[in-house]
């Protein structure tokens, strides 16, 4: 199963002069005598995020089918949420976000700054849960923040860019959560470069594609707390992001807690960005040497939204 060309290069249509074009910026400091790594910025994003990209897409589809009129709802550890608010403000339609009650404040605040409605809950879990319950009752209009069509299409568009600025790819680093983004990515690449290895990262802290694919179905985990917030949380039972994944996902890495920070630390030290946790996953694989890049790869920076006292505390602790 995959995302089609088609819609992914749709999406881009949509989404253009609502969304950057981001860089790809080379790395010197991670690239070898045997691979050039590169960097995909998404954390320059209007909202500093890639999330933007499904939101806009999906908040333009609702528009064309006509759902504007009503409330779009969603879940989401943050970035997500910012993306629907944005676009949601930009097309006049109330968003209501369901979020976990200890999301970054960073995330938490722009959100609300956006004039979304908010609904905290005691986790990513229970949001998810409540979030599609409001919306079943007629609350609204439900969009997932990883499992809908038109969201991963959106998250899709990273991947033509990528193969539109260096078309010689190899690999294509990507975090995890949900596995909206390298869905779409890998459904995008693959259509168009398919020797190209899509290489996902989860953290150890939450892992629900390394365990259901063991298992050959979506499982239950035991989610820890992880400075990557955006990536944790328990699949949705009906996502179409698991047999996606099994399709155009070429190997997965787990990263620990610790690397994943001092990882985080030494990309903001070596590259001078601020990168949020879920986006240290792909500089943590290749720094833990769990992955041994060759030729041309890309690693995506995914965000910047990381609350000022943790950054600060991960600085120091490096």
């Amino acid at each position: 199963m995959r995302i089609p060309l088609e819609d992914i290069s749709a999406a881009a249509e949509r989404i253009a002069g609502y969304v950057a074009r981001t860089p790809l910026r080379l790395s010197e400091w991670l690239s070898t005598d045997a691979a050039n790594v590169f960097l995909k910025l998404e954390v320059v994003q209007p909202t500093s995020s890639y999330k933007i990209r499904g939101a806009f897409n999906a908040v333009i589809r609702a528009a064309e089918e006509g759902a504007v009129a009503e409330r779009l709802v969603t879940a989401s550890a943050g970035n997500h949420g910012r993306g629907m608010a944005y676009a949601g403000g930009m097309y006049e339609v109330p968003v209501v976000v369901f979020v976990p009650e200890d999301a970054p404040r960073a995330k938490i605040d722009a959100i609300a700054r956006l004039g979304a409605e908010l609904r905290p809950c005691a986790s990513y879990d229970e949001a998810e849960r409540e979030a599609k319950a409001f919306a079943a009752a007629g609350g609204g209009t439900w969009i997932s923040p990883y499992s809908h069509p038109d969201v991963v299409a959106g998250a899709g568009t990273v991947g033509l860019e990528l193969v539109e600025e260096q078309p010689d790819l190899d690999a294509v680093i990507v975090p995890m959560g949900g596995g909206g983004l390298i869905s779409g990515i890998g459904s995008a690449i693959k259509a168009l470069s398919p020797a190209t290895r899509i290489i996902g990262v989860e953290v150890a802290a939450s892992c629900p594609f390394t365990k259901g694919l063991a298992a050959g179905h979506i499982v239950p985990i035991d989610v820890q707390p992880s400075i990557a917030d955006g990536l944790t949380g328990n699949l949705d039972p009906d996502t179409i992001t698991f047999d996606v994944v099994r399709d155009v996902v070429d190997e997965i890495h787990v990263i620990d807690e610790r690397d994943l920070r001092l990882a985080l630390a030494d990309v903001v030290s070596q590259e001078h960005l601020v990168i949020e946790g879920a986006a240290a996953t792909g500089p943590a694989a290749l720094l833990t040497d769990k992955i041994t890049p060759r030729g041309n790869v890309a690693v995506v920076l995914t965000g910047a939204n990381i609350d000022t006292r943790l950054l600060l505390d991960l600085l120091r602790g490096a």
